[in-house]
């Protein structure tokens, strides 16, 4: 399956590669100039610089992207990479996966992490395996609380710090989760 870039109003969302990763984890840029983007202030930041071996690895398990890894957050006009946006692996068997995303401070509070969101769910809804997405943050980060409730997520339970929250493919099945005990 070749993933290509997801398109939304604002943003290109463009999957991670092995190069692409290798190159960011070493600081270097060559690719991404050659595809036209710069980089935006605080990307990448110390979230992605730990999560990039992550990435790899999870892309090693693929012969190419499958869309269930990581992808870059591109603002269309100035074509600067503002954020990062993925998923944690393939589904597992109960066909979940799990969301993460993060936004420069400089993006934030413009709805971008919820357009990228939207197109992403967009795109993992398609995929049969996909019957629920996960998400975790923790329960003082209005910013992504706001972000995961306007992408329609429920709130699963909260464990110590973290709110842990999720989506089904089929609205309305809030009460299928709950008699599965999930």
């Amino acid at each position: 399956m070749k993933i290509k870039k997801i398109t939304t109003d604002r943003l290109y969302l463009i999957p991670f590669t092995i190069p692409i990763a290798q190159e960011v984890l070493n600081q270097q840029y060559t690719i991404l100039s050659g595809m036209g983007f710069n980089l935006s202030k605080g990307w990448p930041d110390e979230d992605m610089m730990e999560t990039l071996p992550r990435i790899v690895t999870n892309l090693e398990l693929v012969e190419e992207p499958s869309g269930f890894e990581s992808w870059l957050i591109v603002e269309k006009e100035s074509k600067a990479i503002i954020g990062d946006i993925g998923f944690k692996g393939l589904p597992d068997q109960e066909g979940s996966i799990d969301l993460g995303y993060g936004i420069v401070d400089a993006a934030r509070r413009k709805g971008y992490a919820v357009e990228a969101g939207a197109g992403l769910i967009k795109w993992a809804f398609r995929q049969q395996q996909v019957k629920m997405i996960t998400a975790r943050c923790m329960h003082v980060n209005e910013g992504s609380t706001k972000t995961l409730e306007r992408l329609g997520f429920y709130q699963k339970v909260i464990k110590e710090e973290m709110v842990h929250w999720f989506l089904l493919r089929e609205p309305g099945s809030k009460k299928e989760l709950n008699k599965t005990g999930s």
